[in-house]
């Protein structure tokens, strides 16, 4: 399994929130491209980039401080947040965007992730996050009707090349992540899926590998953003648990 370190940008900070709350920030640095290289000295071959303000705006805001991540580090590094057309979609991958995620917009304009898909394959992934099991789009503000299931169905055959599911009420609140919906949904589709939300130890790694283990294997990796950031989980030990190299 892969682990994806968390890079979340709000005013061209790395910083963590609350269950999606803007307000309950906590900042953890002010120089996105430190940060990304730190990352890659710990071993880290993937990163995980969220512009924040563009999720709530619809549009790229942080774009600065992504030029500057990519420029600052060779890992693979999957993007979203206010990722809404093709347009955009094929500026972040010209600009070095190994995959885009597209969260709202899979709701609202599923043509838009077709096509993506079909001029991008490989390069795209859909970002599922739920709250009580129903998505949530607009930077997590509007909650729809839609089960997170349902919308994964819609994809499974037009070439999506992972879903990134979060549970939002895990998300940022150290209490573990959902790993009966996250075994749920891998399960019931062809998709490679991407837990996050609520990682805080290295329990909840072993556990998350165990039980992808024991289901289909579908679930490809996983997302830790505060635990790392604040020492909870130790970086080395996190990817020889999820590699199957040790087992405490």
């Amino acid at each position: 399994m892969i682990l994806f370190p968390a890079i979340d940008l709000k005013d061209g900070q790395c910083v963590r929130l609350l269950r999606g709350d803007m307000a309950a920030t906590t900042v953890f640095g002010d120089d996105p491209a430190a940060q990304a290289r730190a990352f890659k000295a710990q071993g880290f071959d993937y990163l995980h980039i969220v512009d924040l303000n563009g999720a709530f705006e619809g549009r790229p805001v942080n774009e600065a401080a992504v030029a500057a991540i990519l420029a600052a580090s060779d890992a693979s590094a999957q993007l979203g947040g206010g990722i809404r057309d093709l347009a955009t979609i094929e500026r972040w991958l010209e600009a070095g965007v190994a995959r885009v995620i597209l969260g709202t917009i899979a709701l609202r304009a599923p043509e838009v992730v077709i096509e993506a898909c079909r001029r991008h394959p490989g390069c795209i992934a859909v970002g599922i996050d739920a709250r009580a099991g129903r998505v949530a789009v607009e930077g997590w503000a509007q909650t729809s009707d839609m089960t997170a299931l349902d919308l994964a169905r819609r994809f499974e055959d037009v070439g999506v090349a992972a879903l990134i599911y979060t549970d939002i009420e895990r998300d940022g609140a150290m209490a573990g992540p959902n790993i009966a919906a996250t075994v749920r949904l891998a399960e019931a589709v062809r998709l490679p899926v991407i837990a996050s939300g609520g990682v805080s130890s290295l329990d909840d790694l072993r556990a998350l590998k165990q039980a992808a283990d024991a289901s289909s294997g579908n679930i490809e990796g996983v997302i830790s953003g505060r635990a790392l950031y604040d020492g909870r989980i130790d970086p080395a030990r996190a990817l020889a648990v999820l590699r199957g190299a040790v087992s405490c």
